[in-house]
């Protein structure tokens, strides 16, 4: 058994370093509760662009330019280790760490930003970097797409953890790749929420026979809309809950252990237990005895494009 910890609360947005303080100060909490895993929501470092559903296209650009240019300026660059705090407070806390960051791309040109999902190890060493392989619409204009080499589950203290980001839990090849690494603990930072998210979660842990752990992004306009000058036209009434969260925890065979928490900040925590993921693989396990790959077989249509008249 293990007892992991769901992290629903706002970060500072756009301020990096309050933010880590923020994530540092709730590993150590958790740790006290006896959590050995401890899930952070996607892209907590600096927080979700939620204005990007917001600003308009046209009207928008000068504002837009300055949220981005505050965005990049606290973002994270792993090259230059600006996780440090976050890797230490895992280490000294002997606690396994999945945070979503924005990443700053520090290899090629510096000017393209990530969403990210790092797994940090209970010696505070980075185990994987998953950048999300294709933003959401309007994320389009915040974030590169990402590739599969992330696509991993590693080993932990509280088994086999993998993550995907928001609507990548809706690309079905993303998640059998995670299961056909054998992944026990799926985490899932997400900016989705309600009844269809939920649901998901229940689907893939019935799918995938393993515990599943959803981490909401949780705000109110207040949160967010003192961070940069203009933001509070986007986010006129300070009470609004720009998203409700609605994290939780789901057992191998799809029921609910914890959580969904609604518009409410706060921390979930689940005890887990890996025997589970073994009897739940017993009758369905979708990359083994269930997989059959003999009836299917993928072909690519080589055939030369048929002209277009008009």
């Amino acid at each position: 058994m293990a007892r992991i910890a769901v992290i629903q609360r706002p970060p500072a947005f756009l301020d990096r370093g309050e933010t880590l303080k923020i994530a540092v100060q709730a590993v150590a909490e958790v740790a006290a509760n006896g959590a050995r895993l401890v899930v952070f929501p996607e892209t907590f470092v600096p927080g979700y662009p939620a204005w990007m559903w917001r600003l308009r296209p046209g009207p928008d650009m000068a504002l837009t330019e300055r949220l981005h240019a505050r965005l990049r300026a606290n973002s994270i660059s792993l090259a230059a280790d600006e996780l440090a705090p976050l890797r230490q407070a895992a280490r000294e806390h002997q606690v396994t760490v999945v945070c979503g960051v924005h990443e700053r791309d520090a290899e090629f040109g510096g000017g393209t930003l990530y969403n990210t999902v790092v797994t940090i190890g209970a010696d505070g060493e980075l185990l994987n970097r998953h950048r999300k392989l294709m933003p959401t619409n309007p994320e389009r204009m915040v974030w590169g797409c990402g590739d599969a080499t992330g696509l991993r589950a590693v080993e932990t203290p509280v088994g086999r953890v993998g993550a995907l980001i928001c609507w990548e839990s809706y690309m079905p090849l993303a998640r059998y790749a995670l299961y056909a690494q054998g992944v026990e603990v799926y985490v899932a930072p997400t900016y989705d929420s309600g009844e269809r998210t939920v649901a998901t979660m229940q689907h893939i842990a019935r799918e995938g026979g393993c515990w599943v752990a959803s981490c909401g992004c949780a705000f109110q306009a207040r949160d967010i809309r003192d961070a940069v000058p203009g933001m509070a036209e986007l986010f006129r009434d300070p009470e609004e809950w720009v998203n409700p969260g609605d994290s939780v925890v789901v057992a191998p065979g799809g029921k609910v252990v914890a959580g969904p928490l609604h518009e409410e900040r706060g921390i979930l925590y689940a005890e887990i237990d890996l025997e589970r993921v073994g009897m739940a693989r017993r009758s369905l396990d979708v990359v083994g005895h269930y997989a059959r790959p003999d009836l299917f077989e993928l072909r690519l249509n080589s055939a030369p494009q048929r002209p277009i008249h008009g």
